[in-house]
C-alpha cells in the first residue's frame, strides 16, 4: 500500500553513505528511503520504492533508533515521495531532537511543515511521463503543483534540480516556463542533472549541458553515487 499505517512508515532501505548529489555532495549521510510515491517517472531509479514499493512497516521510533546509532549526523529522508506522509514530520522531528541535519528529497506535488535544512526539491519535467496506462495521464496531471511548490521554495532553505536528457530534446523552455511561475530561486540553487544509469552516460550527457550552466550560473549535478558504486541499491 502507499499510504502507512498506525503511525508507521513503509521503508525500502535504510543506509549511510555520502549524498551523491546536489549542493551537499559529499556529505557523509544516512538515508532512510521511504516507500510510497504519487508519480511514476519512467526513468525512475528506485521502482522499489514508487512502481513496486516494498519494504516493512516501522515505527518512527524503530527508524529513529537505527539512525542514531550510525555514525553520520546528516539524515537524507527520501523515497518515493516521503511528503506524501504525516509521520515524515514525526520523523524529522525525532531527528531534528537529537541533533540530525536534516535533507528532505521532494517532487515537490505536495506541502508540508516539516523540519528541514534543506529541501531537495525536483520537480518533474514532461521527459518523466511513462507511457504506461493509467499512469501516463494520472502522472501527467500530478507532476506539478505550483502551489506546494512556491510554499517549499519561500518556507525553507532549498535547492531545485531538473532531471534533463540533452540527447533526447531540449528541457530548457520547459524549465523557464516553469521557474516563471514560481518564486525567484537564486542560480546557484538550480541544478541540471543529466539522466542516466551509468557513469559513462551521465558524464556523456553532463559535457552537453556544460555551457548552458555557464551562462545561466546554474549548477551541474553529477551523480557521485553511481561513479563510486554504480547503478547499486544501499548507495
Amino acid at each position: 500500500m502507499l499510504i502507512s499505517e498506525a503511525g508507521k512508515l513503509r521503508i525500502a532501505e535504510v543506509f549511510s553513505s555520502l549524498q551523491g548529489e546536489g549542493i551537499w555532495a559529499g556529505v557523509p549521510s544516512t538515508f532512510i528511503r521511504i516507500s510510497g510515491c504519487n508519480l511514476r517517472c519512467s526513468w525512475c531509479d528506485t521502482p522499489y520504492a514508487s512502481w513496486r514499493p516494498e519494504g516493512p512497516l516501522r515505527t518512527v521510533e524503530e527508524i529513529v533508533g537505527e539512525v542514531a546509532e550510525r555514525r553520520p549526523r546528516h539524515a537524507v529522508i527520501t523515497g518515493g515521495e516521503p511528503m506524501l506522509f504525516e509521520q515524515s514530520v514525526a520523523l524529522a522531528q525525532s531527528l531534528r531532537a537529537i541533533g540530525f541535519t536534516i535533507t528532505v528529497e521532494t517532487a515537490g506535488t505536495v506541502y508540508r511543515q516539516i523540519p528541514c535544512d534543506l529541501m531537495s526539491i525536483s520537480p518533474k519535467l514532461s521527459n518523466s511521463t511513462p507511457d504506461t496506462p493509467p499512469w501516463e495521464m494520472t502522472h501527467e496531471q500530478r507532476r506539478v503543483n505550483l502551489d506546494a511548490l512556491s510554499r517549499l521554495i519561500t518556507q525553507y532553505p532549498h535547492q531545485i534540480k531538473f532531471v534533463v536528457d540533452p540527447e533526447r530534446g531540449d528541457d530548457l523552455p520547459e524549465i523557464d516556463d516553469l521557474l516563471s511561475k514560481l518564486p525567484p530561486v537564486a542560480p546557484e540553487r538550480i541544478l541540471l542533472m543529466p539522466e542516466g544509469r551509468d557513469a559513462e552516460a551521465l558524464w556523456r550527457k553532463g559535457r552537453l549541458l556544460v555551457n548552458v550552466c555557464i551562462e545561466r550560473g546554474w549548477r551541474l549535478a553529477p551523480r557521485m553515487q553511481i561513479d563510486l558504486f554504480g547503478d547499486t541499491r544501499g548507495t
